[in-house]
């Protein structure tokens, strides 16, 4: 005798375990569990699927068994699935929420500390400032490549220090006429 029973449980293409209780009742019956167990899932909401309970004659359930299992099965193997697929991507997006709360952190730090070194310079610079110290006050003044949110700050000290320690050919003395 040749069935094509296993055949047609592969057709179905469910993911997971199929348990299957078969149990003889008094009236020449039978009582039959069907149960998918996906073992991949983490969601413990696979739990409260409950089985699929059959109840019939020999007859009745050869002639039934896979037009009353196959969709419930199908929809129960899908669901576990997606279960395990939303619980993946949930602990992706938690990840990543963490990496890009670090990251975000991280940023602020070296922000902050850059900002700091910039204060730091620029104060540096005024101390020079203040003793008359123009050329090396230019020079204590922060860069313009390291800091360029600054750059109309630090250009504009830079060209009041200029100013002072290299005067423009081209400034206040333009009527004041050459000496012979």
């Amino acid at each position: 005798m040749q069935t094509n029973f296993f055949r047609t449980l592969a057709k179905l293409n469910l993911t997971g375990d199929l348990q299957l209780i078969l149990r003889a009742t008094e009236e020449n019956g039978f009582v039959l569990s069907v149960l998918l167990k996906n073992e991949q899932c983490g969601d413990n909401a696979k739990n409260l699927i409950p089985p699929l309970n059959l109840k019939g004659t020999a007859e009745e359930l050869d002639n039934g068994f896979f037009e009353n299992i196959s969709t419930p099965l199908q929809n129960a193997s899908g669901l576990m699935v997606d279960m395990e697929s939303f619980m993946k991507q949930m602990e992706e997006a938690k990840k990543k929420s963490a990496m890009e709360k670090e990251k975000a952190d991280k940023d602020k730090k070296e922000n902050e500390t850059k900002e700091k070194k910039y204060k730091e310079a620029f104060q540096k610079a005024q101390e020079l400032e203040k003793e008359g110290k123009f050329k090396k006050a230019w020079s204590a003044l922060p860069k313009v490549s390291d800091y360029p949110d600054f750059t109309e700050t630090i250009r504009k000290k830079q060209d009041e220090y200029e100013r002072h320690f290299a005067p423009s050919l081209f400034s206040e003395n333009e009527n004041v006429e050459p000496k012979l």
